[in-house]
């Protein structure tokens, strides 16, 4: 499956000088780490947005949002986020900003 360079270029200028963070090709798409841990993921013209167990709830209550469901089994902690969603405003980076909240909060692998 093509991915949504567009998209992953948007993200890159979004959170390109964080320190310790990576890009990678996984899921048929790109994924974009932070010190070590997944950060957001772009998949045809959506994103995988890991946000956490306790608030992927609460964001999968907000429009454009599904389960992140790649094998049959859902990957909990993770929301699907529509590229519909993204093209407004401030969508991409109120996204990368609920993942980023989460993700700094792991302890690196």
């Amino acid at each position: 499956m093509a991915y949504d360079e567009h998209l992953a270029e948007r993200i890159r200028d979004e959170v390109g000088d964080l320190p310790g963070l990576s890009a990678k090709r996984m899921f048929g798409g790109v994924a974009y780490v932070l010190l070590v841990n997944m950060l957001v993921g772009v998949t045809g013209d959506h994103i995988n947005a890991r946000v956490g167990p306790d608030a992927a709830d609460g964001c999968l209550a907000l429009p454009g949002t599904r389960v992140f469901d790649l094998t049959g089994r859902v990957m909990r902690g993770w929301v699907v986020v529509d590229g519909e969603v993204l093209d407004e405003d401030s969508g991409l980076s109120d996204w990368i900003g609920r993942a980023r909240e989460f993700v700094e909060t792991l302890p690196p692998k």
